[in-house]
């Protein structure tokens, strides 16, 4: 067994044991591999292992990922980074959910850009409404998600974010669990997904509720 396909195997186990704790059913939780920088040996490893979802954080390391592994069967691309309109080109015709649309003018430029495929995507949202960081605050949630329901060929599933710097994890996965319910509620619509979790604290996220974990140094080890 290689040392991608031992972690793996441990993270795997891992999510098992804290959806069990939590009284959920393991395969309720969805782990996306986050593979930005690490090189496509790791991921063609990480495949090799039966891990088929996998997450980058730039556009164009997306782009030439997805062409370098195109003969890997059955490998499904998230992004999870930052995106800029400009580089939505790169990302609609390759990504089977967008974690991270901030704006309705990136929604539309997403769908203009999926190729007349539905696109699949989540809110993220900027819970300390830090500066250096990306997403919306949570204000801001409701009148958004109004408006990328109204793009026709836009679908939205749910919200995704990472913890406010220097605050505990899990109070942040609740109120992010929350706004999702309260924003669905309004919306008279289901939002199912919530991406939340990564290496360090995603047991805290899937006793909250998350459906999807964003877990990579834990799988790749460090990145070079």
């Amino acid at each position: 067994m290689s040392e991608v396909a031992a972690r793996l195997d441990e993270v795997r186990g891992r999510i098992e044991r804290a959806a069990m704790r939590a009284g959920r059913a393991p395969d309720a939780v969805r782990l996306i591999a986050i593979s930005k920088g690490q090189p496509a040996a790791k991921i063609r490893a990480a495949h090799a292992a039966g891990q088929r979802a996998f997450g980058e954080n730039y556009a164009q390391e997306l782009k030439a990922k997805a062409v370098e592994l195109a003969d890997l069967d059955g490998l499904r691309w998230h992004f999870v980074g930052h995106l800029q309109s400009n580089k939505a080109k790169l990302v609609a015709p390759l990504a089977e959910l967008v974690h991270t649309v901030d704006s309705d003018t990136l929604g539309r430029e997403l769908v203009k850009r999926a190729s007349g495929l539905r696109l699949r995507a989540l809110i993220e949202v900027n819970l300390g409404e830090e500066p250096q960081k990306g997403g919306v605050a949570p204000g801001a949630v409701l009148d958004l998600a109004r408006s990328l329901v109204a793009i026709p060929g836009f679908e939205l599933v749910g919200l995704m974010s990472v913890p406010p710097a220097g605050e505990t994890a899990r109070p942040a996965f609740v109120r992010l669990r929350e706004l999702r319910d309260s924003v669905a509620t309004v919306l008279g619509q289901p939002l199912p997904e919530l991406s939340m979790g990564m290496s360090s604290d995603f047991e805290d996220a899937i006793a909250e509720g998350a459906t999807l974990v964003r877990v990579g140094t834990a799988i790749f080890g460090e990145r070079s």
